[in-house]
């Protein structure tokens, strides 16, 4: 039995487009102690792969993180099967701002150590000591208390094209960098300020705001779904919306706007842009900022080396 993709993205591409069947775009998780991660993991294979479901999946003995696509008429179908999983019924599901039939192309379920690389001793704290969860009109309440500290535990090419208003946005590359940093900065204010964490689906809050509060930190609250939920709620509940540009995500579509605002730069020009683009040199690939008239001009590259290569 096949379980593993073997078609290439852009024979996929081509199949979705015969299909013509609109698409959505779907992340959830969930923290559960998972016995056998890889009869998991074939188990979700068999049965996703039937539905058509393409998508990144992260199954670890601590639980399951997946971000993914499927044909719309296959949703409930989708969450029949969810449902029948016990630690999985009824679990939120993240539907995504701005639709691509293509944000993803391959159908890939892996096992990994962890379902977000987070560096942690899980075994030194208690991971389900968590902080508060909090809605949108929740978060826009504390968010403007003057006794609040909001952070994005996001990367920093994520916060750079969208962030909330007076957000601390630390500058590192990897979640596991910013938790050491954040807490350098913030040792002084373990007793006296307001924790406040978001992230993009909420799933790097769930161990962060449990680790700041094994650290010592006394008021952690976080936002329950993210910034994909928070912008749902909006949307739905006539709440402000408080973030201020695009929100990053890991598939084609590299990101999905929330508000008109444009916060970031081309990192070549400096003009007004929040375009994610990866260098057209393959051997370098590097993910940065770039405008209509840079990418014509430097032919897609990041530098003129690589558009030399």
């Amino acid at each position: 039995m096949q379980l593993y993709n073997k078609l290439s993205a852009e024979e996929r591409a081509q199949l979705i487009d015969q299909a013509g069947k609109d698409r959505l775009t779907i992340s959830f998780y969930q923290y559960y102690h998972i016995g056998n991660p890889q009869i998991f993991r074939d188990h979700l294979y068999i049965h996703w792969d039937r539905l058509e479901v393409l998508g990144r999946i992260y199954v670890a003995k601590e639980g399951i993180n997946a971000q993914l696509s499927l044909p719309a008429d296959r949703f409930i179908a989708f969450k029949s099967h969810l449902d029948s999983i016990f630690f999985l019924k009824d679990i939120r599901l993240n539907i995504a701002v701005e639709q691509d039939n293509k944000s993803f192309l391959k159908l890939k379920v892996k096992v990994r150590d962890k379902i977000v690389a987070d560096g942690l001793n899980d075994e030194s704290f208690d991971v389900t000591n968590k902080g508060v969860h909090l809605n949108a009109s929740e978060f826009n309440t504390l968010l403007a208390d003057p006794n609040t500290i909001c952070v994005d535990m996001r990367n920093h090419y994520e916060s750079e094209i969208g962030h909330f208003e007076g957000a601390v946005t630390p500058d590192v590359d990897t979640f596991r960098d910013s938790l050491d940093i954040i807490e350098e900065n913030l040792k002084d204010h373990k007793e006296d300020k307001n924790l406040l964490m978001y992230c993009t689906g909420g799933i790097r809050c769930e161990k962060a705001s449990a680790y700041y509060k094994h650290k010592g930190f006394k008021n952690v609250f976080q936002l329950e779904g993210g910034i994909i939920e928070y912008t749902r709620q909006v949307k739905e509940q006539d709440v402000q919306n408080k973030f201020k540009g695009k929100n990053f995500v890991f598939d084609h579509r590299k990101s999905e706007r929330i508000s008109e605002d444009i916060v970031s730069n081309c990192h070549q020009c400096g003009d007004l842009c929040d375009t994610h683009v990866n260098c057209a040199n393959e051997a370098c690939h590097l993910l940065f900022i770039q405008c209509d008239s840079c990418k014509d001009k430097m032919e897609e590259c990041c530098s003129t080396a690589c558009q030399e290569t």
